[in-house]
């Protein structure tokens, strides 16, 4: 590891809150060539009541548009980074769904970019590091080099906001599923698919994709595997 890499990450070790972190990481965007760098802890579950997190260098002008339009429902970077703690480049293709927030990317100079997140699941969080620049698109190497960096200063993000919170806030509630969303969850973990379900609980198939929908939709995710994922974790099954 590089001299500089080493020593910036001491001092992210001995960070003693956010406020105190973000310069850092700053500092080490600057150092690899980016102009930006953006943190946000969010929630991963839609019934904690958390403020989002955000701080960041980009422009105010497109912060204050980001804000003004309630960007963070919509953004599709947050939804990915909700969902996978893979690494993500910013490309058109992921906005498709928001269109004017990439066109706004684009306008403020926030043209290449990409993200790193992590789940912090015993306190519900995802924390999530940002890095862009207006010139030169990031390469593959680029993100296997500096991955590492990345992945462990997400997650220490994570530690520090939760040490922040009261202890009632870290607590996400486990969504009631009923006895049915319940048959149809333990019958898809163990590989069966939509129309076995229906064979096996005497229902439709329509009826049984009603329920898998119910599932994706209370264990807030995108779909039925990661449903199964989501309930196995949380202890639902």
């Amino acid at each position: 590891m590089e001299t500089w890499k080493e020593s910036q990450l001491k001092q992210l070790t001995f960070a003693k809150g956010i406020d105190a972190a973000y310069p850092i990481l700053l500092r080490f965007a600057e150092n690899l060539g980016f102009n930006f760098c953006a943190i946000s802890v969010v929630p991963l579950h839609r019934d904690m009541q958390l403020k989002p997190l955000q701080i960041n260098n980009y422009p105010e002008e497109w912060n204050n548009q980001y804000e003004q339009n309630s960007y963070i429902k919509t953004d599709s970077l947050i939804s990915h980074c909700n969902h996978s703690m893979s690494p993500i480049v910013w490309t058109e293709s992921l906005f498709t769904e928001s269109q004017d927030i990439w066109q706004g990317l684009q306008k403020h100079g926030l043209q290449n970019g990409w993200s790193q997140s992590f789940h912090h699941e015993p306190s519900g969080l995802c924390s999530i590091i940002s890095l862009a620049r207006r010139h030169c698109s990031i390469s593959p190497l680029e993100l296997y080099e500096h991955f590492g960096y990345m992945f462990y200063a997400s997650s220490h993000l994570s530690e520090l906001f939760a040490r922040t919170l009261p202890a009632e806030a870290l607590k996400p509630r486990q969504p009631h599923l009923s006895t049915r969303e319940m048959q149809v969850l333990e019958l898809s973990a163990v590989g069966k698919t939509a129309y076995e379900i229906s064979k096996i609980l005497s229902l439709s198939e329509r009826t049984v994709n009603y329920h898998v929908q119910n599932l994706i939709i209370k264990l807030n995710v995108c779909n039925k595997i990661s449903a199964v994922i989501a309930a196995a974790r949380a202890g639902i099954i």
